[in-house]
């Protein structure tokens, strides 16, 4: 039961908070500063600091949030252009970084300043796979490009398809790459998932247009229009900062969508719906993700650990997500337990004993990738 807070003059105390979510790609540009005063690529090291190191120390002391909005007042915040609005800015941010840093790179960061560029831009343009994962859901046709948009920097816009279309529809369960089963590292689970989320878009899209007697092979189709950007992105920048910007453009998308994906792995890790007595997998409910209610990750992350709701309720937006007491919990936030799940013993240890505690001590109720009959839900 979602634990919901209904006095009658309930304010959303995270509202000044929300903007902070932009921090994350104006850092670049304080890394910029700071490598310029001092003529040091060590500069460049400062996003990954702040992701993986105050963050969740800072979430740590802060703890966790678990308030949620009553239902009566979910209307009036989901209308409220001011949560919107700090979406969109995400994405002109995301990109202004992007151009600075090949012009850093053009001119030579260095070998420090150079694996420090890959892995702060494509920690912007990672954490802006959540805001196109944010954009994409909804039905405002605005919003939905700008997720592709958003996506561009990555090359991985057939997420907009697969997540919508794919994941939504088979999360927890071993028909879905993007669910990790029990057991499986991470190091296991990328490559499974990476390709075959990117099969299953481009199955989910031909299908699509086979059902209209179409070819898929046309601009409509949303993977061929969302890598259009990509390559027209890249082009654009080979050509105004040089060929040699290419090899920086791949290494830091590759670190890109592996945060995604890295994020993938922790959020149904072992987790399983099972089937009712039709043969149908059960409906998605809470149960079904692992969620954490630290604040300040929540707040970055647009209040994707909320996870279990978003999956219930896919078109709700960030800032009315729910936390539900059904809903297994992470021991840490995101940042903290993505640098677990790294570490495949570290990992294990943490999480295969909650999973196993969450069926009650039996692992045959957990995902560990055994198929038990034809999917039909």
């Amino acid at each position: 039961m979602a634990s919901t807070v209904t006095a009658p003059a309930w304010r959303d105390t995270k509202r000044p908070l929300w903007p902070l979510a932009l921090v994350i790609p104006v850092l670049p540009f304080v890394s910029l500063a700071v490598a310029v005063r001092w003529d040091t690529g060590w500069a460049w090291l400062l996003t990954p600091a702040v992701v993986f190191g105050l963050i969740p120390a800072i979430d740590l002391v802060i703890g966790n949030d678990r308030a949620n909005p009553p239902e009566d007042l979910v209307p009036a915040l989901q209308r409220s252009p001011y949560y919107r609005w700090i979406t969109y800015l995400y994405l002109p941010a995301q990109y202004a970084a992007l151009v600075a840093a090949c012009a850093v790179w053009a001119r030579g960061p260095g070998p420090v300043g150079g694996v420090g560029l890959v892995l702060t831009i494509g920690i912007v343009n990672g954490v802006a796979i959540n805001t196109a994962h944010e954009l994409g859901h909804k039905r405002e046709r605005v919003e939905r490009w700008l997720s592709k948009i958003a996506l561009a920097p990555t090359g991985y816009g057939h997420f907009f398809v697969e997540h919508n279309r794919g994941h939504h529809v088979r999360v927890a369960t071993p028909e879905d790459p993007a669910s990790s089963r029990l057991g499986e590292s991470f190091w296991r689970f990328w490559p499974r998932t990476v390709l075959g989320s990117l099969r299953s878009a481009w199955r989910l899209e031909t299908q699509r247009f086979r059902l209209r007697s179409r070819s898929p092979w046309t601009v409509r189709n949303d993977i061929l229009n969302a890598s259009a950007m990509t390559v027209v992105l890249f082009a654009g920048l080979g050509v105004a900062y040089g060929p040699g910007v290419l090899p920086f453009l791949l290494a830091q998308a590759v670190v890109g969508f592996s945060l995604l994906e890295a994020v993938n792995y922790l959020e149904h890790y072992g987790l399983l719906r099972q089937r009712n007595p039709a043969g149908r997998y059960e409906k998605v409910d809470p149960r079904h993700s692992w969620n954490s209610d630290r604040l300040v990750t929540n707040v970055f992350l647009f209040q994707l650990q909320r996870h279990s709701d978003h999956h219930a309720n896919p078109l709700r937006r960030y800032q009315v997500l729910r936390s539900f007491d059904v809903s297994p919990q992470l021991p840490a936030g995101y940042a903290t337990m993505l640098v677990a799940a790294l570490v495949p013993p570290v990992w294990r240890r943490l999480m295969d004993r909650r999973v196993l505690a969450h069926y009650g001590g039996d692992a045959s109720l957990a995902n560990t990738g055994r198929m038990t009959g034809p999917a039909r839900g």
